[in-house]
């Protein structure tokens, strides 16, 4: 029924998106949304987003990718994921259609989120990009608000080999007249987005320039902050329960989409915003993000799979105390991975590995890439092996994590 995968399902235009959702009777203009992308984050700001508007009793759409064990985690309503019925009963509805247009499963799953959001009468969705910005399936939608949390180096073969490039592609969803905000100042994107944002009219506002950061305190289950917004000189006490550092710089994007939606008329207390954060999690099923397992020994899931994401799990094991560190991971074969295993820790004993899917990368070849890096460990053919090895090697006070894509870590969840 699918006939790209991966790579492949990156179009030129957005015309199956267009035509399925004209199918479908153009659901993507029954609801109202924000747009989330970035290269790094925009999962976890999602998450955050809907939680908040949950919290403060909008009925709340959420549309993510990918899912780690069940494809009805990419679309909820208030939480819950789309039932079985429902998907099934459009896959029959669209089947002709599928067979004419030949869509990629991407293009299908977005028309099928926004046909769910559109029946089930949702106040608002958040809407995450899947890849890029300009040219991805969700780019039909006219949102409150667009998001881009950061750029980095990802998909180069598809967006560029440049910051700026890459920059270009994401700054792809500013639409005329709406708003803006960007979650990083970085001076090689800076200007691009400033430039598209005066092109089309759009306020443009950089998160990190309205919050600063006073303290942060971790634990093993949680996160507590104190940010000062410079423009107020108001405090916010943040418990969050997302608790990787690197979710400061999330949090500070998702407090400035929180502020330019009230600016729209949109009713966001600020209890309900700082009690959404305390329990994004359960609002919502994020999962994969730094997520402690176990104890004894320490055992944390991350999703990080790319040059930043693994840069940011590398500065958040500077705060863990362990005795030896395990990390088992493994990557897909798109990702330029000679870029990320020079920033692994050198000390750490490694399992690497497959995941069971056609895009992954073999693990006897990323053992000798890794080997030439100077990582030390063994190759195993499945994550569940990899998995078992470290936990029998494990002492109760070393550490065990799990990292390196989605796909992995779906594997051990």
């Amino acid at each position: 029924m699918f006939t790209r995968i991966g790579d492949a399902a990156l179009k030129k235009d957005l015309d199956n998106t267009l035509e399925l959702c004209k199918r479908l009777g153009d659901p993507h203009k029954k609801f109202k949304s924000i747009h989330v992308a970035g290269t790094n984050g925009k999962g976890s700001t999602s998450h955050m987003l809907a939680a908040i508007f949950q919290q403060a009793g909008y009925k709340t759409g959420l549309y993510t990718s990918p899912h780690l064990l069940d494809f009805r985690e990419r679309i909820r309503v208030n939480g819950q994921m789309t039932p079985e019925s429902f998907v099934i009963e459009f896959t029959e509805q669209m089947r002709s259609a599928m067979e004419e247009i030949q869509p990629s499963f991407f293009e299908m799953t977005v028309a099928m989120a926004f046909q769910y959001f559109a029946l089930e009468q949702v106040d608002i969705a958040i809407i995450e990009v899947g890849l890029g910005g300009r040219l991805d399936s969700t780019n039909v939608i006219t949102p409150e608000l667009s998001v881009i949390t950061n750029i980095s180096y990802d998909h180069m073969h598809l967006l560029g080999d440049t910051l700026p490039a890459i920059a270009r592609e994401k700054a792809g969803i500013i639409k005329p007249g709406i708003p803006v905000v960007i979650g990083e100042t970085q001076s090689e994107t800076t200007a691009v987005f400033l430039e598209t944002a005066a092109g089309n009219n759009a306020p443009i506002t950089f998160a990190d320039q309205q919050w600063l950061v006073q303290s942060t305190q971790l634990d093993t289950s949680s996160m507590q902050l104190s940010l000062l917004h410079t423009a107020s000189q108001q405090v916010w006490p943040v418990s969050l329960d997302l608790n990787g550092q690197y979710q400061e710089k999330n949090l500070m994007t998702v407090l400035s989409a929180a502020k330019q939606m009230q600016q729209l008329g949109w009713e966001l207390s600020e209890a309900a915003i700082l009690e959404a954060l305390r329990h994004v999690k359960k609002l919502t099923g994020l999962r994969g993000r730094w997520e402690v397992i176990s104890q004894h020994p320490l055992t944390v899931f991350d999703v990080g799979h790319n040059q930043a994401g693994i840069g940011e799990i590398v500065q958040q094991l500077r705060h863990q105390t362990y005795r030896q560190l395990h990390i088992v991971t493994g990557f897909v074969k798109d990702k330029e991975v000679e870029k990320v295993l020079p920033l692994f820790p050198q000390t750490a004993h490694y399992y690497f590995c497959k995941a069971q899917i056609p895009r992954a990368l073999d693990e006897q070849e990323l053992f000798r890439l890794a080997t030439a890096h100077g990582l030390k460990g063994h190759a195993y053919a499945t994550v569940q092996e990899a998995f078992y090895a470290a936990k029998q090697q494990a002492h109760p006070e070393d550490m065990i994590l799990v990292c390196g894509s989605f796909f992995i870590v779906a594997e051990v969840l």
